[in-house]
C-alpha cells in the first residue's frame, strides 16, 4: 500500500502535471493580450472552450464588455512574449506594440488573433460564471486555424513555475 501525505489544497492543485499556456486577445479598438494557464475544453459538440480570469485583471473588464475573444496557442519561440504579456498590464501599455506581436483580423469575430501563434481559435462568448477567485468566460469556437505542419510539441505548457513543451509519448489510445 502506498503511504500518502496530506497537503494544503492549493498546493494539491499545483501538482497537476501541466497546464496549457495561451495568449487570449479581447477587444477591437481597445484590445489586450493576456497570458493564461487556466484554459479548459468544456464541450466538443458544440466546441466550447473556457478561460479563467481573475477580476483584478484588466482583461476581465474587457471580456465582460466584448461579445468575443480569441485563444492563441504560442510556440516555444514566443516564451519571452508570453512572460511579458503575463507580467504587464494592458491598462498601462499596448502589448502588441511592446512585444512586436501582430494582431491579425479575426475571420468570424471582431477581436484579433495573434499572427505568430501556431493555433488561433476564434470564440463567441456564450456563458460567463464566477468560481472562487476567477470568472470563466466560455466561448464557442467559430473558426480555428493552425500553421502548416502543426507540431504539438512546439506548444508551451506551464508546470511547477516553469514553461515547458510536451515530452515523450508513452502510449497511444
Amino acid at each position: 500500500m502506498t503511504v500518502k501525505t496530506e497537503m494544503n489544497p492549493v498546493r494539491g492543485i499545483r501538482t497537476f502535471p501541466a497546464f496549457p499556456v495561451v495568449l487570449a486577445v479581447v477587444g477591437k479598438e481597445e484590445k489586450n493580450i493576456i497570458t493564461l494557464a487556466l484554459v479548459h475544453v468544456f464541450s466538443f459538440n458544440p466546441p466550447l472552450i473556457g478561460i479563467g480570469v481573475m477580476p483584478s485583471r484588466y482583461s476581465h473588464e474587457l471580456l465582460h464588455r466584448s461579445p468575443d475573444f480569441s485563444i492563441n496557442i504560442p510556440g516555444k519561440e514566443l516564451v519571452e512574449e508570453v512572460i511579458f504579456c503575463g507580467e504587464r498590464s494592458g491598462k498601462e501599455l499596448n502589448k502588441f506594440e511592446e512585444t512586436g506581436l501582430t494582431p491579425a483580423p479575426g475571420k468570424r469575430i471582431d477581436s484579433p488573433v495573434i499572427e505568430e501563434c501556431i493555433v488561433n481559435l476564434e470564440c463567441r462568448k456564450v456563458q460567463t460564471f464566477d468560481t472562487g477567485d476567477h470568472t470563466w468566460f466560455v466561448g464557442e469556437v467559430v473558426c480555428a486555424q493552425t500553421v502548416e505542419n502543426f507540431d504539438r510539441e512546439r506548444a508551451l505548457i506551464y508546470w511547477a513555475g516553469e514553461f515547458r513543451t510536451l515530452g515523450e509519448i508513452i502510449r497511444g489510445r
